[in-house]
């Protein structure tokens, strides 16, 4: 039997995405720019009456988090948004917020941290309901910013990775969502100098594709596995498929890991990418906003 592909939709959000306050960086460089653009994709029929459930678990700042959404969310012209400061695993097992989740049309991930989240929602009713919902229905939309995005993988980078050099022992891997199983998410990709962390992630880790996220950048995958890259700034993408050496297997306790032949793409918008068969295709598409 073949693979069965989720239904539903996924937005995975570099983080610092455009709430329409000009305060995205590249935005003067970049004529593609469009303002709001990646806001407006959560909702997948472009309803602004469908209901929108933003989880802030990851967030120290939820009472912050939820004014600039609101703010935003009123300059896309949503009318029909809940958040949901879910702070312990009792709290992800509420009745109210399962019916809420039940319910939403998208459900959004903040920033924060990622082992919060994983550590509050993976393997409660709602991750269940969310991941039941995502495989089966294709008007429902998952997504996650920043750390919400990095939690949608199987495997995540819960911390470290940050040295010069790749060294063994240093990054930290557990398990995500699961929402997507055969990539590891990294994001603030370009601005926080990431891109050893996801190599080193995907070196380790066979089989794996690294998905590097910008800010203001994002990727809309359909059916798990066809994407398109959204937004002013850049997705990298690792595959390690192609490796002919390195020393991952057999380094030592603090030394370096070295690589042979590790392949990169660079995607900007309007970039459509196979996550499968890793191919991948532009198309100059003009929106209403350009």
């Amino acid at each position: 039997m073949g693979i069965t592909l989720p239904k539903g939709r996924l937005i995975l959000i570099g983080g610092a995405e455009d709430k329409g306050e000009n305060l995205v960086p590249i935005a003067p460089h970049n004529k593609q720019f469009v303002h709001l653009e990646i806001l407006k994709e959560l909702v997948s029929e472009k309803s602004m009456d469908d209901r929108i459930e933003v989880i802030t678990t990851a967030s120290s700042f939820a009472v912050e988090v939820r004014a600039s959404y609101e703010k935003a969310f009123g300059k896309v012209g949503y009318t029909n948004v809940g958040f949901m400061d879910i702070q312990s695993i009792t709290e992800a097992k509420n009745e109210e917020y399962l019916e809420r989740v039940n319910k939403a049309d998208t459900i959004m991930f903040s920033g924060g941290d990622q082992f919060k989240i994983a550590t509050i929602i993976s393997g409660s009713p709602i991750a269940e309901v969310i991941c039941k919902r995502y495989k089966n229905d294709p008007t429902f939309t998952v997504a996650g910013t920043s750390a919400g995005a990095m939690v949608m993988s199987k495997l995540m980078i819960q911390s470290g990775g940050t040295n010069e050099a790749l060294i063994d022992y240093d990054l930290r891997i557990s398990s995500g969502l699961g929402l997507i199983e055969d990539c590891i998410i990294d994001t603030h990709f370009i601005s926080r100098g990431r891109f050893g962390r996801l190599a080193h992630a995907v070196i380790s880790n066979s089989g794996q594709l690294g998905i590097g996220l910008g800010e203001d950048t994002a990727l809309l995958i359909r059916k798990g596995r066809k994407a398109q890259c959204l937004g002013s700034g850049m997705v990298v993408i690792i595959d390690s498929r192609y490796i002919e050496q390195t020393n991952v297997s057999d380094v030592e306790k603090g030394d370096p890991i070295y690589v042979d032949n590790l392949r990169v793409h660079l995607l900007v918008r309007n970039c459509q990418f196979n996550i499968r068969t890793c191919k991948l295709s532009y198309t100059n598409i003009k929106t209403e906003n350009e």
